[in-house]
C-alpha cells in the first residue's frame, strides 16, 4: 500500500475547488520530474485565472543517486526532503494542488502491486478532468517512468471517455525524443518564463549538489531541442521540449502500446535507411 499521500494547495482553497478548476495535469514518477518534462503547462497557466496546473508525483523519492552534502543522508531524510523540494516547486509556479503519493519504486514498477496507484490515478482522473495531460513516454529508458506511463494509461482507460483529456503528450525525459520522425513529433514551446523555469530546476538542491545537475541539462537539451529542431527554417523559439501524442491510445480502437511504439519505431528506421540511398 502506499504511503499517506501528502497533498499541497498553495493558495489554502478547498481540495475539490483546486481538483476542478486543474486544465493541465502532470503525472511523474519522482520529485522534479513534472518541472523537467511539463514545463509547457506549468508555463501556460502560470499567473493565468482561467487555466490551472496540477501536478502528482508518484514515487517516494527514497532511491535517488546522493553525493556530496547529502551523501550521507538516510532512504527516510531523503523522501522528506525530496518532498519539500516538491512542495516549494509547486509554490513558486502557482499550482492548483501537488499531490505526492508516496509509493514505492518498487511497487510502482511490479505490475503485481501497481493496481493501487492506477486506482488513485484513476480517482484524481474523475475529480480534475483536465484538458491537457503530460506524463511520460513508453520509449522512456528508466523503468519506473515506463511503469508510470502505464499506470496512467490504465487509469485513463477506465474513465469514460466524454471525461478523457482532449490531448495526452508522453514526455521526453530519460532518452530524448529527437528521433521520432517529424509526424510523430510534438514540439512544445517552452520558451516563456524562463526565470521561472531556472527557479523551479533549483528548488531540487538534494539531487543537484548530490551528484546530477538535472537544472542544467534540461536547460541545454530545451535549447539543442530548438536549434536541431529545423535545418530550413530559421529558429522562431529558443527552447522546445519534445513529445508523443499518446491521445490515439485512449480512443476508439486503441493500438496496442507495443503497436503504437512500433510504428514510431519503423518510422525512424526507414527515414534512417531511406537516406543512405542518396
Amino acid at each position: 500500500m502506499a504511503q499517506q499521500v501528502d497533498l499541497f494547495i498553495p493558495d489554502n482553497v478547498c481540495a475539490p475547488e483546486a481538483q476542478a478548476r486543474t486544465s493541465h495535469l502532470a503525472i511523474g514518477a519522482h520529485q522534479d520530474d513534472l518541472e523537467f518534462m511539463a514545463f509547457h503547462g506549468i508555463s501556460t497557466c502560470y499567473e493565468q485565472a482561467s487555466a490551472w496546473f496540477s501536478g502528482i508525483t508518484c514515487t517516494d523519492g527514497a532511491g535517488s543517486a546522493r553525493a556530496g552534502a547529502f551523501a550521507d543522508t538516510t532512504d527516510a531524510e531523503m523522501q522528506q526532503i525530496r518532498l519539500q523540494e516538491q512542495r516549494r516547486a509547486a509554490e513558486l509556479g502557482q499550482y492548483s494542488f501537488m499531490a505526492q503519493l508516496g509509493f514505492s519504486s518498487a511497487q510502482v514498477k511490479d505490475p503485481a502491486t501497481r493496481g493501487d496507484l492506477v486506482d488513485q490515478l484513476e480517482r484524481y482522473l474523475l475529480m480534475t478532468q483536465p484538458d491537457v495531460l503530460y506524463t511520460h513516454n513508453p520509449a522512456d529508458k528508466h523503468a519506473c517512468h515506463v511503469a508510470v506511463f502505464h499506470a496512467v494509461i490504465e487509469a485513463l482507460l477506465r474513465v469514460p471517455p466524454y471525461s478523457r483529456p482532449k490531448k495526452v503528450y508522453g514526455c521526453e525525459v530519460w532518452r530524448d525524443l529527437d528521433w521520432l520522425s517529424p509526424e510523430d513529433k510534438v514540439a512544445l514551446d517552452v520558451s516563456g518564463h524562463p526565470e521561472l523555469a531556472k527557479k523551479l530546476n533549483a528548488c531540487f538542491e538534494s539531487q543537484i549538489a548530490g551528484g546530477k545537475d538535472y537544472g542544467q541539462a534540461v536547460l541545454g537539451r530545451r535549447r539543442a531541442n530548438a536549434t536541431f529542431y529545423d535545418a530550413f527554417t530559421v529558429d522562431t523559439v529558443d527552447q522546445l521540449w519534445f513529445a508523443m501524442d499518446l491521445t490515439p491510445l485512449i480512443e476508439e480502437d486503441a493500438p496496442t502500446v507495443k503497436e503504437f511504439v512500433d510504428a514510431k519505431l519503423e518510422r525512424f528506421k526507414q527515414s534512417v535507411i531511406s537516406n543512405l540511398d542518396l
